[in-house]
């Protein structure tokens, strides 16, 4: 895709998402991160700091620290990542949300899609 600086004459984005899901082990929000990038299913991802989880499951109420990992992907990309996730996630019903990224630079969403794009090999 060729970028321009006229928004009237600019190539229509790509449809970028970003998919977040959490997880109870640092190591393992790293290991779901880095996989998924590597399998070229998302572009990035980014893990943040333990977050304190409140929720219900199976009746009970929780509290338990999770690492949340943020994957910035397309939106032709990520029913890939979505098996990715549940069959690489621990839990039995992990949280998997994918928001769309409305506004974007341009070269930030293009270099999403052209890491994104036509890789089905694994490296």
């Amino acid at each position: 895709m060729t970028w321009t600086a006229d928004p009237a004459n600019a190539a229509p984005a790509p449809e970028v998402l970003a998919v977040t899901t959490t997880t109870d082990d640092p190591e393992r929000a790293a290991e779901l991160a880095g996989r998924a990038v590597e399998l070229r299913l998302a572009a990035c991802a980014q893990v943040g700091s333990p977050i304190t989880s409140f929720y219900r499951w199976q009746g009970e109420t929780h509290r338990d620290q999770e690492w949340p990992v943020v994957f910035k992907t397309t939106a032709a990309r990520y029913r890939e990542l979505e098996t990715y996730l549940r069959e690489a996630h621990t839990y039995d019903e992990p949280q998997i949300t994918a928001v769309s990224v409305t506004r974007g630079s341009p070269g930030y969403l293009e270099w999403v899609a052209t890491e994104t794009a036509g890789h089905d090999e694994e490296p």
